[in-house]
């Protein structure tokens, strides 16, 4: 099953969700089982996977989603993802990005992973729901001792984006600081 669909939220001069996408995200209610699709900044699709939506300390508008790391040994400034850990998402229609806190099989936090996105949206496909969200070049890892690690600038500065929108490449890098915030609220005393 493919989604076609392109982010229905847009830039001009602020991000502006899209009504009907805030709508179907937060109608995505605990137990369910949704198909999330990563698109890279192109718009191709890189990754899909089954993950569970569950009950969230996130404040509102957030979701939470659960999956368990299915592929191999993958360590990215610090953050160490193993086969079957635990990888607690949390996406958002109203917000230009979204942080995974990834968990070792014993519960031990081993860090956030961060993404500046577009804003979340689902897709209904043949009554499969599919939880979409478009990369923005940027992300960020942040370990359980406050170790910052900002990624990727050198893959937005080489996009089209700086020299064809000055304006949107200034909010990328703000989504990015604004994520940073953001990360401590999604589960309190995981920040």
């Amino acid at each position: 099953m493919t989604t076609e669909r392109v982010p229905n939220a847009t830039w001009d001069a602020g991000w502006h969700p899209d009504p009907a996408s805030v709508e179907a995200l937060a109608a995505l209610t605990p137990g369910a089982v949704v198909t999330v699709v990563k698109r890279a900044p192109s718009g191709a699709e890189t990754t899909r996977y089954t993950a569970r939506v569950v009950e969230t300390f996130a404040p509102e508008p957030w979701i939470e989603v659960v999956a368990t790391w299915g592929h191999g040994r993958l360590v990215v400034s610090g953050l160490v993802f193993e086969p079957g850990d635990t990888l607690r998402e949390f996406f958002s229609a109203e917000h230009p990005f979204n942080a995974f806190a990834v968990f070792s099989p014993g519960g031990e936090l081993r860090g956030w992973y961060g993404n500046v996105t577009y804003p979340a949206f689902v897709d209904t496909v043949n009554r499969e729901d599919i939880l979409v969200w478009h990369d923005l070049y940027l992300d960020v890892v942040i370990l359980p001792d406050g170790a910052t690690h900002l990624l990727d600038d050198d893959e937005l500065a080489a996009s089209p984006i700086p020299a064809a929108d000055p304006g949107f490449a200034a909010a990328i890098v703000q989504a990015r600081r604004d994520l940073i915030d953001a990360i401590p609220t999604l589960i309190p005393g995981f920040g």
